[in-house]
């Protein structure tokens, strides 16, 4: 394998999303009329997959105009506040920094809507090691991560095989596999080791700076 690209999930991997993220749900919830929404440490799970699987399964139904309105609702306080209750995880910047001086070809692949992502990226100037910030749109197209992998691998004509999926959900994992690209799990995220191990994950990594080695050892390989 020559220089890999290696795509990046966003939630939970390069930044830490829990106040926003569960703050804009509870705020949905509320606005769709639950008056006792979960705490936000019963909310986490929710941090990674799309909106609209965590609110069919909070509002425990499957009505697409319901599961729309919640989705709105949510993105109506996202769009200018819970977007930047977000942090960078210490030593994501250096490994990211590293990776690019080695050749390495950078992009973000999230199932958060591309504008929002685009918006995360540049407000924490990551954006200058990144060759394009790739995500869902907000009718829903590309949330499945394997869609949006595949999707990004024709945008840039990329070889799978010479392509690395970084993420700390099963979603990252069972979707790089899906599309033929070797998964990096990282646990600093919202994932256990049992979900990425048992989803196929190539290797796990506890910290950030465990990344660049991780990803050296499996180009080599």
């Amino acid at each position: 394998m020559s220089a890999p690209a290696v795509l990046w999930d966003l939630d939970g991997t390069l930044t830490d999303p829990f106040q926003g993220i569960t703050r804009c749900l509870q705020h949905a919830l509320r606005s769709c009329g639950v008056s006792d929404p979960p705490s936000s440490e019963s909310l986490a799970r929710y941090i990674g997959p799309p909106l609209t699987d965590a609110f069919r399964e909070l509002l425990a139904t499957d009505d697409a105009a319901e599961i729309d309105q919640a989705v709105r609702f949510y993105r109506d306080r996202f769009t200018d506040v819970g977007i930047y209750e977000n942090t960078v995880y210490p030593g994501i910047p250096e490994a990211l920094a590293d990776l690019f001086a080695a050749g390495a070809t950078l992009y973000v692949a999230t199932s958060k809507p591309v504008g929002f992502a685009r918006r995360i990226i540049d407000h924490f100037r990551l954006h200058t090691l990144f060759r394009d910030v790739h995500g869902s749109e907000l009718d829903g197209t590309r949330s499945d991560k394997a869609d949006l992998i595949a999707h990004v691998l024709n945008e840039h004509e990329l070889l799978p095989e010479n392509c690395i999926m970084v993420g700390d959900r099963m979603h990252d994992v069972v979707g790089a596999r899906a599309c033929g690209v070797t998964p990096v799990g990282v646990l600093w995220g919202y994932g256990s080791r049992e979900e990425l191990t048992e989803a196929g994950a190539a290797a796990l990594c506890e910290y950030p700076h465990e990344l660049v080695p991780v990803i050296n050892s499996l180009v080599r390989g």
